[in-house]
């Protein structure tokens, strides 16, 4: 009976390091931990930051709503790229800063003011790094667009003029983190 245990109880511990592990694969604790020293004594909310991995493939999980004081994912999603971005024959992307280029630009984000627009509810994101300082003059918006999938796939999600798009469902669920913080929340697109 005591092997038993400790077997389960390996077996748990095991598992539970596997899990923490994948997360980090798929949001690399150095992003975090920019973001974390990036906020500090900043007027932005310091509880929740919203990350873009664009190194997992557009058909993965690669957007993340992410609890800083916990270290935890409240919420993955998918969200497109930029038709821009496209490297014909290529798995790589590229980025730009540039009015007309569709591409998705890297970088922090600040969260904005929500409004409805052409494709419903959107925030508007304001950039806060060289490589998106644009993105407020190139309409970069948060929305949602019935082309993106609730769930992962092989299949790329479809492509966007170089906002991030998120399915309905996925962008109902960040507006209940979004719309309730006092204070701007981030969000950072990296590759």
């Amino acid at each position: 009976m005591m092997k038993q245990f400790i077997f389960l109880f390996l077996f748990i511990i095991c598992c539970s390091k596997t899990q923490s592990q994948q997360s980090r694969v798929i949001l690399p604790e150095i992003r975090v931990s920019e973001i974390k020293n990036f906020l500090k004594g900043k007027n932005y909310n310091q509880e929740i930051a919203v990350f873009i991995n664009f190194k997992k493939n557009s058909g993965k999980y690669r957007y993340f709503v992410y609890d800083l004081k916990n270290d935890k994912i409240l919420q993955k999603a998918i969200v497109s790229h930029g038709s821009g971005s496209v490297i014909a024959n290529s798995s790589a992307l590229k980025f730009s800063n540039k009015e007309g280029s569709y591409q998705s630009s890297l970088g922090k984000y600040e969260i904005r003011e929500s409004y409805i627009g052409k494709f419903g509810k959107s925030y508007r994101l304001h950039g806060l790094d060289y490589t998106n300082s644009n993105a407020m003059q190139r309409a970069i918006v948060l929305h949602s667009y019935d082309c993106i999938p609730d769930k992962e796939s092989e299949n790329p999600a479809c492509l966007s003029l170089g906002c991030p798009m998120l399915s309905q469902v996925a962008f109902n669920e960040t507006a209940k983190y979004i719309d309730p913080s006092k204070k701007s929340i981030i969000l950072y697109a990296f590759y």
